[in-house]
């Protein structure tokens, strides 16, 4: 097994808050802070995954308890820039970068604070299913005009 890096692959570069449509505060907690004084790297994943689910329960595309059709996740990775801390506050950004027929791609960006650029950033992948079958359905049109709203 060869765990050298890609010496042709580049780094990605912190994005812009601009960049993104819609935004949630998030306040770090003390639980979110490790032996090395800053939040954990699995944090960042609970973070992307509250941003996410609050918009949508926040536009109506989800009811946690009751709705028939719901979102699960099928991939989700991470680039870090720089560091977030206790106590502060998070702003995750939001867009959608590719709506399929039962899956949407979000970019998450977390941000420190008002700053300007991503402290990290990162793909949260969505496939559209049945509550019970856990199958994918089709994303119905009334959720894919409100999904639209954050398309870059």
């Amino acid at each position: 097994m060869n765990f050298t890096a890609n010496p042709q692959a580049t780094r990605p570069e912190p994005l812009k808050r601009s960049e993104f449509k819609a935004f949630l505060h998030i306040p770090t907690r003390w639980i979110d802070v490790d032996i090395y004084g800053h939040v954990n790297n699995v944090q960042y994943l609970s973070y992307f995954d509250t941003a996410v689910n609050s918009w949508y329960v926040d536009n109506k595309l989800l009811d946690p308890i009751s709705s028939q059709e719901i979102f699960l996740v099928v991939e989700t990775g991470c680039n870090y820039f720089a560091e977030l801390t206790f106590p502060s506050v998070v702003s995750a950004g939001l867009k959608v970068e590719k709506l399929g027929s039962t899956s949407v791609v979000f970019r998450v960006g977390l941000f420190a604070g008002e700053d300007q650029t991503t402290a990290a950033h990162g793909r949260f992948v969505h496939v559209h299913v049945d509550r019970e079958t856990r199958r994918p359905c089709p994303i119905p049109d009334w959720k894919r005009d409100i999904l639209e709203s954050l398309t870059a």
